[in-house]
């Protein structure tokens, strides 16, 4: 073979190779001859043989070592997998399908017809116009572009009285303008699903074939301009509900609120979206929550940085209040009914509305903006707990409405989500509540709000007429007993009287519990109003909702029977809780709101404004949970004050009040309920209360009925290294009735430790700080061991270092002292064998006067002793 470099044909020579399948003979070809032969040897390469012989394996694998050299064998093998017998069948196909071009103007005079103003008519609009938008190439030629001009002109100005004649809520005309909103904001895919929706079949439409009639209705028939102020003249839907299905104006106004266009254009939406609202029935739409959140966050959020002002008008608090006239007053539930969806709505609106405000306001503080924020006095008069609860008897017809508002109500109102609260509701509104409802007579039902204030006026005289009209009332649903509600709670004060009974307490506690169920919070703050001291009451003083957010102290500065009147003290201890939940909340959304003070205050140096910002924002925070914490710790030793015996007692209340069987008690038992909840709530409140310390006589009954008590265990070391002795002398105290209680290892270990301290501090303290440490400790030694006999030894041991550390400091009276420390040595050697010999019991009352004119080292010398003396007895005892 010669030189084959300008070789432009095959040679004989690699033809005859070819021919052969002489793989060998193909591999000595030069370069240039091998490329010519490249297509034939990569299809060779790829195809399965028919020889399947051992011989060609080998060749087949020199075959593929001759191509793997050549670059443009990748390109060759990419062009040979494409299956062009499938290609041709496949535009046969798509030939076989096109029409010819006289059917194709056909099928377009068809389509741009005008039909009646029929419900049919209406389906073969919206029809024919998603099938000029699947099938664009039907329309090829000018005239038939301006045919469909034409057409789509007729439609948009036809549309509102199709509507009106044919009878129904979803017309081609939603459908033009959300397709023309689609357009402007470059949704090619949503107008592909919407024809696909609409003419019921998966077809594929490439979004290159949309351009020319994005063109035509983003330039030529829609502009921006002309669709938002179209949108916001096209009539709302009336009764709108999930039953109607369609394209409605909701879904336009939805896109349009989404691409700001309103906001842009300076186009009011405000009255629409609420005139739409109140236009609404059950099952809800599911385009009215989302439309709720865009319009939001195009009230808040502005368009741009450069026009902050470019926002939506939120809607008025008189036309909120509006809808909620008459909630309260015997018509209150006839116009919930009749208003119940509308209502809430609008209170989604409302908390969205505030959180969504909160949770921007940095970046509305940074842009200097402060969009307005719905009083206090609105919220106070809407019945939002009642709302609730409809809520959750209409789930299945609201959708993710119920579930949404709970969720809102968690964040912005926590003390309207108390969980005795929804277990009482599931108590009114059950099997039994039910039944004595269907057996309730007329008489029930013709008391009226006077009739029970005529009653309690001769309350002193005559029990029994109010106790009657109360019994009634138990049998009314919550709802039909909110015109009640102020009448129970102006006449409690005379509830505090002793000759009132305990039936009667009991009775007006069951009311207030169901109408705390849908009027919380006015309920509270009458109910605060009405058991002020007499002092106050006399002053007309009234405090009102945000007072108390802000003070929930001022709860327990009522009258001070109500800390002896076990019912009312149980709604005074649940309005407590909830409105120190509502004070959390309360502080949490005004540091949030004042956040822009922190801008304001800032330097005009970016990187320094930014470092000071985020310093005062965490003073500011720490200053808040420092003000929560001491609210929270004031109303616990507040509480814990209450269940101390009255002083000003005589000896028989005393003793009355020492009975399981008293006001007192049963005081005790509901205050340690609400603590143990606060404790689980914040174990951080249950250790700051105890680092504070409360009298030691109050440690049987917290450690005995508090059940989350055994927390404390967990912060013993920290108090009982505190500086200060009267903490040491708590923590040994508070560690010992644990010990009793909870009888564990993690116990053993601190018990073990609070010897060990006591043994260390027995040579560093004084002798008056070492008479005022023992003095109250000593007895919590003879608890240790009735709990862990192991430590008797130990305890014995510190009990004789005690006295031989004060015998030594009396030098005087080393006779008096030295028999009282051979006897300690000889009950701890012996103490089963000397036990008779000595008396066993306590100190008697001679004894005692005798021993306070004595030095503290002698006094404390008999403490031990008598201490000692306990422990052998209880140790006998237990035998």
């Amino acid at each position: 073979m010669g030189d084959s470099s300008s070789l432009q044909y095959v040679s004989p020579y690699a033809f005859e190779a070819m021919q052969k399948v002489d793989v060998i003979r193909l591999a000595a070809l030069s370069d240039p001859e091998l490329r010519l032969l490249l297509p034939c040897l990569v299809r060779m390469a790829l195809c399965a043989p028919a020889d399947q012989s051992q011989s060609w394996a080998q060749d087949k694998k020199l075959l593929l070592r001759l191509l793997s050299g050549v670059e443009a064998v990748n390109s060759i093998v990419a062009l040979l997998s494409v299956d062009f017998h499938a290609l041709e069948q496949d535009a046969n196909k798509e030939q076989q399908l096109r029409p010819t071009d006289e059917e194709a103007e056909q099928v377009l005079q068809l389509m741009t017809s005008r039909p009646p103003a029929t419900p049919a008519g209406v389906r073969f609009v919206s029809l024919s116009f998603c099938m000029l938008l699947a099938f664009s190439t039907l329309v090829s030629t000018p005239e038939q572009e301006q045919l469909m001009l034409m057409w789509l002109s007729w439609m948009i100005k036809e549309e509102a009285y199709f509507e009106s004649t044919a009878g129904v809520s979803a017309s081609f005309g939603e459908m033009l303008l959300l397709v023309a909103m689609y357009f402007h904001s470059n949704q090619l895919s949503a107008i592909i699903d919407l024809v696909c929706s609409t003419l019921g079949m998966k077809i594929v439409i490439k979004p290159s074939s949309l351009s020319r009639m994005k063109t035509i209705f983003t330039q030529e028939i829609f502009t921006e301009q002309v669709v938002t102020a179209h949108a916001v003249r096209v009539p709302v839907t009336s009764n709108l509900s999930a039953n109607i299905t369609g394209f409605l104006p909701i879904h336009c106004i939805y896109q349009l609120l989404r691409s700001r266009a309103f906001t842009k254009h300076k186009v009011s939406i405000k009255d629409w979206i609420y005139t739409q609202i109140c236009e609404t029935t059950t099952p809800l739409h599911q385009q009215l929550i989302p439309l709720i959140d865009v319009y939001i966050n195009s009230i808040i959020t502005p368009a741009s940085k450069s026009s902050p002002e470019a926002t939506n008008k939120p809607i008025t608090e008189q036309e909120i209040l509006k809808v909620f006239q008459g909630h309260a007053g015997e018509n209150f539930r006839q116009n919930q009914c009749s208003k119940i969806t509308t209502q809430l709505l609008l209170l989604y609106y409302l908390l969205s509305y505030e959180e969504a405000l909160l949770a921007n306001s940095k970046t509305l503080a940074a842009m200097q903006r402060k969009p307005k924020s719905y009083s206090s006095l609105l919220m106070d008069q809407i019945p939002i707990k009642f709302l609730i609860r409809q809520a959750q008897g209409l789930q299945q017809e609201l959708g993710g409405l119920h579930s949404a508002l709970l969720r809102l109500l968690a964040t912005n109102y926590p003390h309207l989500c108390i969980v005795d609260d929804w277990i009482c509701e599931e108590e009114i509104t059950g099997t039994d509540a039910l039944l004595r409802r269907m057996l309730m007579t007329h008489s029930a039902k013709s008391h009226s709000p006077k009739q029970l204030q005529d009653a309690f006026l001769q309350l002193q005289s005559n029990h029994t007429q109010v106790m009657q009209i109360l019994e009634h009332l138990t049998l009314l649903c919550a709802s039909d007993l909110i015109p009640y509600a102020e009448v129970l709670t102006a006449n409690m004060s005379q509830l505090l009287n002793v000759s009132v009974a305990r039936r009667l307490l009991q009775t007006v506690n069951k009311l207030w519990m169901t109408l705390n169920t849908v009027m919380p919070r006015r309920l509270w703050v009458m109910t605060v109003n009405a058991l002020q001291p007499s002092l106050k009451l006399a002053r007309s003083h009234k405090y009102t909702q945000n007072d108390l957010m802000i003070d929930p102290l001022i709860v327990l500065r009522c009258d001070a029977r109500v800390l002896r009147c076990p019912p009312l003290m149980d709604i005074t201890l649940h309005m407590l809780n909830g409105y120190l939940l509502a004070s959390k909340a309360y502080l949490n959304s005004y540091l949030k709101e004042t956040a822009d003070q922190d801008i304001k205050s800032s330097p005009s140096n970016a990187m320094a404004m930014q470092g000071q910002t985020e310093t005062m924002e965490v003073t500011r925070e720490e200053l808040k949970n420092a003000l929560l914490s001491a609210q929270d710790s004031a109303a616990v030793q507040i509480l814990l004050e209450v269940c101390l015996p009255s002083e000003d007692k005589s000896p028989e209340q005393l003793e009355i009040e020492d009975s399981l069987l008293c006001n007192l008690r049963e005081v005790q038992c509901l205050i340690c309920c609400l603590l143990h909840q606060m404790f689980i709530a914040d174990p951080n409140i249950a250790k700051l209360v105890h680092f504070q310390g409360y009298p030691c006589q109050l440690l049987p009954l917290t450690v005995a009925g508090i059940p989350s008590m055994h927390i404390c265990l967990d912060f013993i070391p920290e108090l009982i290294a505190q500086p200060e002795l009267e903490k040491q002398i708590f923590a040994i105290q508070l560690l010992s009735h644990l010990c009793i209680q909870y009888a564990l290892p993690k116990s053993l270990s601190m018990a073990r430790l609070a010897i060990n301290v006591m043994g260390t501090l027995i040579t560093v303290l004084t002798q008056a700080k070492r008479f005022s440490f023992f003095m109250p400790t000593l007895p919590c030694l003879v608890l240790f061991c009735q709990t862990f006999p192991p430590l008797y030894e130990d305890i014995m041991s510190l009990l004789i270092q005690i006295g031989q550390v004060c015998a030594s400091n009396v030098a005087t009276q080393t006779r008096d002292v030295d028999p009282i420390i051979t006897r300690l040595q000889q009950l701890k050697e012996k103490p089963k064998e000397l036990s008779s010999a000595f008396n066993l019991f306590p100190l008697s009352v001679s004894a005692i006067k005798d021993l306070e004119s004595l030095d503290p080292d002698v006094q404390l010398c008999h403490q031990v002793e008598s201490t000692i003396i306990d422990i052998i007895n209880m140790s006998v005892t237990s035998v």
